[in-house]
């Protein structure tokens, strides 16, 4: 998958599997012996400050950053093979990764190619569709709302039906309407039990449908607990609190 980084035996579906990562920037451990196991089905949300290092686990899972070492395994492959790791995952950053200068059935036809997709043009139809976009689809993406571009944004990552989903505060730029269908979509997705791993600055309004919580606190995974479970960690209480 990466440089320098230990590739463990296969899992199970979906499961993420995480022991010592260490990712360093100018000498400065950003992740620092990092372990965890997300749970194959779960939505968890990562939780932490800003720059603690949340989008930087988040990448180096998609295979976009290098860690420095650690060992990670990601759904049923334990293959080192880039384009197999990356097809089993959904990513969704900060950049969308869209074409300014393409419509919505362009943008995502690009990336039908790209995985090799069968009935592509059924595919990406019915992927606008879920996103509410029907009437902007041949609409230039420079055109759109930054909430618009969010939702081709999330129909993109998931195009090609992955079981891992990689989300960085996808919440960003929705307006009220926006985030309702994130709601749903992350709900729906959880109960076809897709793995949901996602990074979240304000956690509350996930709470009632995730089913896990990792804290991010000095380079280290702090906490990780069902939700249900949260009322015993109290630190882990008391900081979802203060971040309300």
């Amino acid at each position: 998958m990466v440089n320098n980084l230990n590739t463990m035996s296969a899992n199970s579906t979906g499961q993420i599997v995480v022991k010592n990562l260490v990712k360093r920037y100018h000498t400065r451990p950003v992740l620092n012996k990092l372990s965890i196991n997300v749970d194959a089905g779960a939505l968890c949300i990562l939780v932490g400050d800003n720059g603690v290092g949340k989008t930087t686990l988040l990448r180096i899972l998609a295979g976009l950053v290098r860690p420095d070492s650690g060992e990670i395994s990601i759904g049923k492959s334990g293959s080192s093979r880039e384009s197999q790791h990356r097809r089993m995952i959904g990513y969704l950053g900060h950049q969308s990764m869209l074409y300014q200068d393409l419509n919505a059935i362009e943008n995502l036809t690009h990336y039908a190619r790209l995985y090799h997709l069968p009935e592509a043009e059924m595919i990406v139809s019915e992927s606008i569709r879920s996103v509410g976009l029907e009437e902007s689809q041949y609409q230039m993406v420079r055109t759109y709302s930054r909430g618009m571009q969010q939702r081709l944004s999330v129909a993109r990552s998931l195009l090609h039906d992955p079981e891992v989903l990689l989300l960085d505060e996808p919440y960003t730029g929705l307006d009220k309407q926006g985030a309702q269908f994130l709601d749903k979509r992350l709900q729906s997705l959880h109960q076809q039990a897709k793995t949901i791993f996602l990074a979240a600055h304000r956690p509350h309004r996930l709470l009632s449908f995730a089913s896990h919580v990792a804290w991010l606190k000095d380079g280290l995974i702090v906490e990780y607990s069902s939700v249900a479970d949260i009322l015993g960690k109290s630190d882990l209480a008391v900081y979802l609190q203060e971040s309300a």
